[in-house]
């Protein structure tokens, strides 16, 4: 035990409160990573553990889950990936692993590069691009990285595409009340229409 004098405080400074906060910011946004379902063309890294050291280099690397949602492994074959959530994966991953009797206790680590999925917008967007995709990416954050609405834009019927659905987002009313931000999922597409005046 430490014992401190009675003019001795404890001092919480900056770069310990920037610390703690980027720890719960990583881990925030990972856990909503991992709640992202998987979809075909999504490219995922695997690390192998708990197997013999040359196994690992034959199993570890990238793979895409193919156009049916499979994603085919070393030793075990395809496996669903397609609607599937990270952890899920890895859960099937291992699993097939352990039931073909191939690995006794492999453990799985997947990750999704942050290159490989992305948000689409266009219509009435200053630089209409794919927006590469991250954990906290919302509505207003991919029209921003897209350099705005253009003078033209319709705001009140902002068009959110997702799994073959069309939401209509007022864009103006979401700037009043932050909270109805959409926070979006990779493969979303944006479409910002003319303004009719």
């Amino acid at each position: 035990m430490i014992a401190l004098s009675q003019k001795t405080k404890p001092v919480i400074t900056k770069k310990f409160v920037f610390s703690v906060l980027s720890t719960v910011v990583i881990f925030s946004q990972s856990t909503f990573a991992q709640d992202a379902l998987l979809r075909s063309g999504d490219i995922i890294e695997l690390r192998l553990g708990g197997v013999p050291s040359e196994e690992v280099q034959q199993v570890s690397g990238q793979y895409t889950i193919d156009g049916d949602g499979y994603v085919n492994l070393p030793h075990v074959g395809k496996i669903r990936a397609d609607q599937a959530t990270q952890s899920e994966l890895q859960r099937s991953i291992e699993s097939a692993y352990r039931s073909q009797q191939i690995y006794t206790n492999p453990s799985v680590t997947l990750t999704i590069p942050n290159t490989a999925r992305f948000v689409n917008t266009g219509g009435e967007v200053k630089a209409p691009q794919r927006v590469p995709f991250t954990a906290d990416l919302t509505l207003l954050g991919a029209i921003s990285a897209s350099g705005g609405f253009t003078e033209f834009a319709d705001q009140k019927k902002v068009r959110l595409l997702r799994d073959g659905k069309v939401t209509i987002v007022n864009v103006r009313d979401v700037r009043k009340d932050p909270e109805k931000d959409i926070r979006l999922k990779p493969g979303d597409r944006i479409e910002v229409p003319q303004s009719f005046w």
